[in-house]
């Protein structure tokens, strides 16, 4: 595997070059599905898969693995109004236990971030940012993801994303939300007055 097919992770979005118009989706620390919700009339995930898949390798030391190993993972894609607007990707070392993560392997088609935000034994890490490039793993899967589901994907050659290691007992969760150009396009929530 080459270099390029690894991201750079900054503990701030300038640290990859995020435009100014991205940088309050990748720094918020709220809940991304609650932000989604305001910004659109139907909201609704839509789950890829998840199964027994080999973690990338910028992903095994921060899971605290020596190399890349299994680990159970889950996509899906975040829509908004019928497009989608990020592409998720979660994984959670084989080693963590359904104590760990009791809801993780009955989600379907139901937000992890719901889930994560409303237990108070999850303790939250903090976020690292990336600009992905097309060798990257998880800037090819989202581009699939979006033609599997009949949606032209952008041309582009960068995706934003980010990532961040939650903790529930003894169990490590990794998640990285990519967002989709479309995002930007996103009206800000209406003030109620």
């Amino acid at each position: 595997m080459s270099q390029l097919s690894l991201a750079r992770w900054y503990a701030h979005t300038q640290g990859c070059g995020t435009p100014q118009v991205m940088r309050h989706w990748l720094a918020d620390k709220g809940s991304l599905t609650l932000k989604l919700r305001a910004r659109c009339q139907q909201f609704r995930v839509k789950r890829l898969h998840q199964q027994h898949a080999r973690c990338l390798r910028d992903e095994a030391g921060v899971l605290g693995l020596a190399y890349p190993q299994q680990t159970w993972e889950r996509e899906v894609l975040l829509y908004c109004d019928q497009m989608p607007m990020v592409f998720a990707h979660t994984v959670v070392p084989l080693a963590a236990t359904a104590n760990d993560w009791p809801l993780f392997s009955a989600l379907g088609e139901r937000s992890l971030g719901t889930t994560l935000f409303g237990d108070p034994l999850v303790q939250r890490g903090k976020l690292h940012f990336a600009r992905l490039t097309p060798p990257h793993p998880l800037f090819q899967r989202a581009l699939l993801a979006l033609q599997r589901n009949g949606i032209a994907p952008p041309v582009t050659l960068e995706l934003f994303a980010r990532r961040c290691l939650y903790r529930r007992k003894q169990g490590l969760l990794l998640v990285t939300e990519v967002f989709l150009p479309w995002i930007s396009e996103l009206a800000p929530p209406a003030i109620a007055g």
